[in-house]
């Protein structure tokens, strides 16, 4: 008998698993626009970090899943200007750079566009 309840549990278990993989997470934009400054917006590419971290916060752990979160937590003070590309962006690059993984940019030009 023992031995049957813990065959319904897993069994609901793994339909209870399937239906949860079915639903939709919110991913958030493909790409998303960031002010650059004076050197240029970024279109940066989220799907693409998202694929390749799986842990959305490795970045988000600085400023909220929400649009326009970056600028406002500058422009309240809670994060300085260029934190998030020095802190999380380039550092993440150099250090997939070092350890002989493919990695994104580390040069600001590669990623500023000028329009």
């Amino acid at each position: 008998m023992t031995r049957w309840i813990a065959v319904l549990g897993v069994l609901a278990g793994l339909v209870v698993g399937a239906f949860a993989a079915e639903i939709p997470k919110n991913k958030g934009a493909e790409q998303i626009p960031l002010a650059g400054g004076t050197q240029g917006v970024v279109t940066f590419p989220h799907y693409r970090h998202q694929n390749a971290l799986g842990d959305c916060m490795v970045c988000h752990k600085l400023f909220p899943q929400t649009k326009g979160s970056i600028a406002k937590a500058q422009a309240e003070g809670k994060l300085e200007k260029k934190q998030v590309m020095n802190t999380l962006c380039i550092q993440c690059h150099r250090d997939l750079r070092d350890a002989g993984k493919k990695a994104g940019p580390v040069i600001c030009a590669k990623c500023h566009k000028k329009e």
